[in-house]
């Protein structure tokens, strides 16, 4: 890498444990949208087996680029959002890259906030004895978990370090709790052992469901992964921060679905007379992963306005600020389908990072550096995947009459974020070699 440094890199004494990463992984995957994965898993009539194979499957992919992901962020010390300097230059990386990156993040971060806010709302609502909250209790305890949130992730990679190791032992407890209860309450051993769906949307619905759930999260990866002290420790902690919380949830989720109709777990422990249990549940799941969003999101923010890390208190301050206020009055819910959007174009990136780093510079961090306005081949790659993306995966269904007009921008094949990744990659590969990087 070049001697010019970009102010985001990790010092040696700021390296942390491959435990402590794997932890941060482990509490995003521990939560509430990965339990619906599992019950729409169930809903498209998987069986067990096809539920177990389609997890395995998807989150293996997912470490597949994730792991490349992180080694390179480790060798550079390097967030995503100013990793990709190397692959689209400057100019690329901060002003588109960054500015997708910070507005999926800050996206996310309201959506989940809202989550919080609205089922913390009900559950007080349930407790006192209220028919349904108050649009003032909703706005005000999602302000209030939006702002909690904030300030853990203002503390940087050490707050989500403790946050997480109080958090997932817990919510590890609360869900064996719920699945237990629920077989107890409903006679789940014997749903479970005569659980014989007869139509399946097939495993390739399964792995695509998998993958979309955490797509996001593993590009930004490389936010984490560069505390790590080795490549090492990067696959340890990808691997074992993943998959076993991944298959855990996800199929938590899908036996809860199997027996209780139901994939909320704070749902399913207040109908069996726990509320502030079920509220505990909640609220941590949310708050370990929505603090990653924040975090991702001021990084991505500093980059974009040319700020370096010394600045990434204030601009994480401003990501979470705007996605509480976003979730306070609910401008999240003409939101969605445009980060749906974000969701499709963001896991090609890992294709040109991956393919620049990696194939071209043969993995050696002597080969990669920072620097170049612009790089066509990493814009163009990255675009022509991101559009395979979308339109392999289903993004483009969002949005109705964009697909009456054009109805070949809906033609799913296998996976769409893969598909955008391997485009990304081997375009890239091909046309690095006939367009140079502007300086």
């Amino acid at each position: 890498m070049q001697n010019q440094t970009s102010g985001f890199e990790v010092k040696a004494e700021q390296r942390q444990s491959w435990q402590s990463i794997a932890l941060v992984w482990a509490g995003s995957m521990i939560c509430v949208p990965c339990l619906m994965i599992g019950g729409v898993l169930t809903s498209g009539g998987l069986s067990i087996p096809q539920i177990v194979a389609s997890i395995l499957i998807g989150y293996g992919i997912i470490c597949a680029y994730m792991i490349f992901i992180g080694m390179q962020a480790c060798d550079t010390g390097l967030p995503v959002s100013v990793m990709a300097e190397g692959a689209l230059g400057k100019q690329g990386a901060r002003y588109v890259i960054s500015t997708i990156l910070a507005i999926a993040c800050i996206g996310w971060f309201g959506i989940q906030s809202a989550t919080c806010g609205s089922a913390f709302a009900a559950m007080i609502a349930t407790m006192t004895g209220q028919a349904a909250p108050s649009s003032a209790l909703t706005i005000g305890c999602t302000i209030v978990w939006g702002v909690i949130m904030l300030v853990t992730a203002c503390a940087g990679f050490k707050g989500l370090k403790w946050l997480n190791y109080i958090a997932v032992p817990l919510l590890v407890i609360v869900c064996i709790y719920g699945i237990a209860a629920a077989v107890i309450a409903h006679n789940g051993g014997e749903v479970i052992a005569t659980y014989a769906p007869t139509v399946s949307a097939g495993m390739v619905f399964g792995i695509s469901m998998v993958v979309a759930s955490f797509a996001l999260g593993g590009v930004i990866s490389a936010d984490y992964c560069r505390h790590a002290k080795s490549r090492g420790d990067v696959i340890k902690s990808s691997i074992i921060g993943v998959i076993p919380a991944g298959l855990f949830m996800l199929l938590t989720g899908a036996l809860m679905s199997i027996i209780t109709g139901l994939y909320d777990i704070s749902g399913i422990l207040a109908n069996l007379g726990v509320p502030l249990l079920g509220l505990l549940a909640l609220v941590l799941a949310t708050w370990t992963t929505n603090v990653t969003n924040a975090y991702s999101g001021g990084l991505a923010l500093s980059n974009l306005l040319g700020f370096d890390e010394t600045k990434f208190k204030i601009t994480t301050g401003i990501a979470g600020a705007i996605g509480t206020l976003l979730a306070a009055f609910g401008l999240l819910n003409a939101f969605q389908g445009f980060l749906s959007l974000m969701s499709g174009l963001i896991p090609p990136l890992a294709g040109v990072i991956i393919a620049h780093y990696w194939i071209v510079g043969r993995g050696k961090k002597e080969n990669f550096r920072l620097g170049g306005k612009l790089s066509a081949a990493g814009l163009i790659s990255f675009i022509a995947g991101a559009v395979i993306a979308c339109i392999t995966g289903g993004t483009f269904a969002n949005f109705p009459a964009l697909i009456a007009a054009v109805p070949f921008l809906d033609t799913p094949f296998f996976v769409g974020p893969v598909n955008g990744i391997i485009v990304a990659l081997v375009l890239y590969v091909i046309l690095a070699k006939i367009i140079p990087q502007k300086d």
